[in-house]
């Protein structure tokens, strides 16, 4: 099981450091997805099957849906298209077939885990609900204002860009009326007379 630790931490370690290296944001998040399943596989070779479950369900579910939907809010989609080019995947496909071996080695080979006592529900909600309740409020509070914060930023770059647009119109549209066709002859009222009267 130690082996199995060992390879995980550094599956994560190296998911990790692509993340904060990637320039394209949406390889940032398939490698995002990739540690924290990388964490999870920590969370079981530790004995912790429970929480490396809510490490999968919880994070690499509804936490990479919320980061999903603030790149939506924000608009990157110029600079980081969502269709992910197939060669994107090998880095990450390689990372999460490491994982899947692991995972599937000790579920067939019954180890032991490290800790040397598997932590169960109970543990985990007593942990979360009992000394560490103020810690998982605070954190909910701030996932919430990190969304409203999206948000905001979000709509201010929209408005923006609506009123950029709008002004670019309306100096066309300002440009196309000075140069429509007859406008010098209304210009000199004198040579229209001379003109009508010849």
């Amino acid at each position: 099981m130690t082996i199995l630790f060992t390879i995980a931490a550094v599956v994560a370690v190296l998911s990790t450091l692509m993340v904060v290296t990637r320039t394209n944001l949406v390889h940032a998040l398939l490698y995002l997805v990739v540690s924290l399943f990388a964490v999870a596989v920590v969370f079981y070779t530790l004995g912790a099957p429970f929480v490396a479950a809510l490490e999968v369900i919880v994070y690499a579910g509804a936490i990479m849906m919320l980061f999903l939907f603030a790149v939506m809010l924000l608009n990157v989609g110029a600079d980081s298209p969502l269709r992910v080019p197939r060669l994107a995947w090998v880095g990450p496909g390689i990372l999460v077939a490491v994982l899947l071996a692991e995972v599937v080695y000790g579920l067939t080979r019954q180890t032991q885990p490290l800790a040397g006592v598997e932590v169960g529900p109970q543990a985990v909600s007593e942990a979360l609900y009992g000394p560490y309740v103020l810690g998982v409020e605070l954190a909910s509070m701030l996932l919430l204002a990190a969304l409203i914060g999206a948000r905001h930023v979000a709509a201010r770059a929209r408005d923006e860009e609506e009123a950029a647009e709008s002004m670019e119109r309306a100096r066309g549209l300002s440009e196309t009326a000075g140069e429509a066709p007859g406008q010098g002859a209304v210009d000199d009222p004198g040579r229209l007379t001379e003109e009508g009267d010849a």
